[in-house]
């Protein structure tokens, strides 16, 4: 009888955890990509540089195409902005392997997307976050500069 009830503790535990970031309400947030840019996470980004959306750059010699880049990141037990700081690093490396693979030397025009509506931002970046998940989606044009 103890067996049962602990088994059935257990499963509405396990149960509740998996189904929280189902039936929690996402938070969208808006964050400096300043902060990004600083924290812990941008150690792994590449000497490939990038410009947000209304930031000033050197002048595009080429443009080699729009891609984007969708990422995730854990967010369980962790503050909102350093999840999606995370999360934003991630995007904007994804970004600069890209512009590696497509021959060239910078991303320019960088905006967030959040269920297909467009964030264009020179200072911010827009996340979604959940219990467990937080979400970053960008986009970003990968070109040569001088």
């Amino acid at each position: 009888m103890k067996r049962t009830i602990l088994v059935g503790l257990v499963m509405v535990f396990l149960t509740t955890i998996c189904l929280s970031d189902v039936s929690a309400a996402n938070r969208k947030h808006e964050f400096p990509v300043k902060h990004a840019k600083e924290g812990k996470s941008s150690k792994n980004m590449l000497d490939i540089p990038f410009y947000m959306k209304g930031e000033a750059h050197p002048t595009a010699t080429q443009t080699l195409g729009e891609f984007k880049s969708n990422k995730k990141a854990n967010g369980f037990r962790k503050k909102d902005q350093d999840a999606c700081d995370h999360a934003f690093a991630s995007a904007i490396i994804a970004l600069q392997q890209r512009a590696q693979r497509e021959g060239g030397n910078a991303v320019i025009d960088v905006y967030s997307i959040t269920k297909d509506v467009k964030y264009e931002n020179a200072e911010k970046y827009t996340c979604v976050a959940g219990n467990t998940v937080v979400h970053v989606a960008l986009m970003g044009t990968v070109a040569t500069i001088e």
